[in-house]
């Protein structure tokens, strides 16, 4: 099966800006196999902390753009600089969150039972919505949590998570993508993110905001608590792409405009999503 995603862009009100935009990333379930742009040229860029690439695009101002997908299903898996922990102000944990988490993992029979007791504990400080104000706003590291319940977006959920279980110790990974909802046939309002754990060679996948959505609990491991389709874009967060001015972008999934002082400005677009078989041709390539 072939997953086929576009993303259009409405023209730039302000005019002359770049576009920098993710294109694709590879996971167990998935491998990004086409990427292309309609409607202005662009170059490949390099972001410095993981690696990654992205799409710089120069478009003409009065000109919307799309960006097309293609996914294959079967994957070789998530890369394994996604597991590495890149310290900067949305990653690094205040000194009692360290403490809180290394306590909950010591208090539990195995790592796996730490990583599970860590998400689920997490989704307890939470209530899922998009606040004003993120709990980490204005802060140089991660804050603890340590009573009530925050609102928050998959953003604001899993960068709490993420802080905890590398605080704990865990190998831990930040994914940004799409999920097209299946009530939504093949349409889909923003990203999507999720974390994804690595421990004793076992790579695991969670989505506690769809769990807060769907009022579903205790958290399990797992994409996809809610019916839909997804694919993953890029990954971490606090990224930098030097040659851009771009220093500690939260991070990349939807195309998103660059502004003169190296802040991004997210776009207005359409994202679609639909689903094919591949022809004879490609079945054999």
């Amino acid at each position: 099966m072939l997953t086929h995603v576009t993303v259009t862009v409405a023209p730039d009100e302000t005019g002359g800006r770049h576009l920098l935009a993710p294109v694709g990333l590879p996971t167990p379930h998935q491998v990004p196999v086409r990427f292309a742009v309609e409607g202005a040229d662009f170059e490949l860029t390099g972001e410095a902390t993981t690696g990654q690439m992205a799409a710089l695009v120069s478009p003409d101002p009065a000109t919307q753009i799309t960006f097309s997908y293609t996914f294959a299903d079967g994957g070789p898996g998530y890369p394994d600089i996604l597991f590495r922990s890149q310290e900067n102000r949305f990653t690094k944990a205040a000194d009692a969150l360290v403490r809180d988490a290394r306590r909950l993992a010591e208090s539990t029979r195995d790592g796996h039972a730490a990583i599970e007791a860590i998400v689920n504990d997490v989704a307890e400080k939470f209530v899922y919505g998009h606040p004003e104000v993120r709990f980490n706003d204005g802060l140089e590291e991660i804050p603890y949590l340590a009573c009530g319940v925050t609102e928050g977006s998959c953003v604001d959920i899993n960068t709490y998570l993420i802080a905890c279980l590398r605080a704990a110790g865990f190998e831990a990974g930040y994914v940004t993508g799409y999920f097209f909802p299946e009530e939504k046939n093949g349409c889909c309002d923003d990203m999507h993110c999720w974390v994804v754990t690595r421990h004793d060679g076992v790579t695991l996948e969670w989505d506690i905001a769809h769990h807060l959505k769907m009022g579903k609990g205790p958290i399990c491991c797992g994409l996809n608590p809610k019916a839909g389709s997804r694919v993953a874009m890029a990954h971490s967060m606090g990224l930098d792409f030097p040659q851009l001015g771009i220093v500690g972008a939260k991070l990349i999934a939807e195309p998103a405009w660059i502004n003169a002082d190296g802040t991004l400005t997210r776009t207005t677009l359409d994202i679609r999503m639909q689903k094919t078989q591949p022809d004879a041709a490609e079945a054999a390539a």
